[in-house]
């Protein structure tokens, strides 16, 4: 099952995506309008809304509608560094003996078709093609092994890093962290759906060349450790998202280097979860004030 935040008519709301179509599931009685209040109460496992996409309920053409982030605002986005092993291979470093995890801030959060912002002040502007985990389950000291339990979904992440703002940091937050930095969606991907998450492949184009071309099987800590390691420390939430790391093919490796730059256009397609577009653009002059 496949589970946007879409905006119709000036309405914003929950919807299961169907072929080319999307089931408002504000059509049933109880059904809450924010995706994190949907996770919340479980209605991914509902009978109710396992069974919408073989009823007769009103469907709208995908193409008359808005997606937007999946998640608005994610209560806690978790970034996951040096986690594959070409990446690792590509930038010369050691293999982490734990994982090495920052925070993306929930500002940064952005939908399909968003732009991303140049920043005024860095030309270090680079993408990172992610599979991103979903939490659907408040949990804390979850088992490896059942760390399948607490999954809602995956959906496309795109972890946009300013390096030179990176390098300031030593915990690379400030370089995660500039608003609309952080591209994910189209969708969500119900973990049912996706079944073994690592064995998908993951590509990266900009401007319709292929930067990275991965799979996930190249992660170094896989999905279910990183739920088990992270969940030791703090409660996860439904709603929070994992990003799991990136690939080989990044833009700073590049010779030159790759940065984007306004008007590039970067994909992300993730095998069954879907593809992800954002065109860069220099930051707005409005963004220089407080509302």
């Amino acid at each position: 099952m496949r589970l946007a935040t879409f905006t119709h008519a000036g309405k914003t709301r929950v919807g299961i995506v169907t072929g080319d179509q999307i089931i408002d599931t504000r059509q049933l009685t109880g059904i809450p309008g924010s995706m994190i209040d949907f996770l919340s109460y479980d209605l991914v496992n509902s009978a109710i809304i396992r069974n919408l996409p073989d009823t007769s309920i009103q469907r709208l053409p995908l193409s008359k509608v808005k997606l937007e982030a999946p998640i608005l605002r994610p209560p806690k986005f978790f970034g996951i560094g040096l986690n594959y092993l070409d990446h690792i291979e590509e930038t010369n470093q050691k293999r982490p003996s734990t994982p090495t995890v920052f925070n993306k801030q929930s500002t940064c959060v952005i939908g399909p078709d968003a732009y991303i912002h140049k920043p005024r002040i860095s030309d270090e502007l680079d993408y990172e093609g992610e599979l991103g985990i979903v939490i659907g389950r408040r949990c804390r000291h979850v088992p490896e092994e059942r760390a399948t339990e607490v999954i809602a979904g995956y959906l496309v992440v795109d972890d946009v890093s300013v390096r030179d703002w990176q390098n300031r940091s030593r915990t690379w937050t400030l370089g995660k962290s500039f608003d609309t930095h952080g591209p994910i969606g189209p969708w969500i991907v119900t973990a049912d759906e996706v079944g073994d998450p690592h064995t998908l492949d993951i590509r990266t184009w900009v401007n319709g060349e292929l930067r990275q071309s991965s799979n996930t099987r190249q992660l170094l800590f896989n999905c279910y450790y990183l739920i088990s390691y992270l969940s030791t420390v703090f409660t996860l939430e439904p709603g929070d998202i994992i990003s799991t790391g990136t690939s080989s093919g990044v833009g700073m490796k590049m010779t030159p280097p790759g940065y984007m730059k306004a008007g590039d256009v970067v994909c992300i397609e993730i095998e069954k979860i879907g593809r992800l577009c954002n065109t860069v653009i220099e930051e707005p002059e409005n963004t220089a004030f407080i509302e």
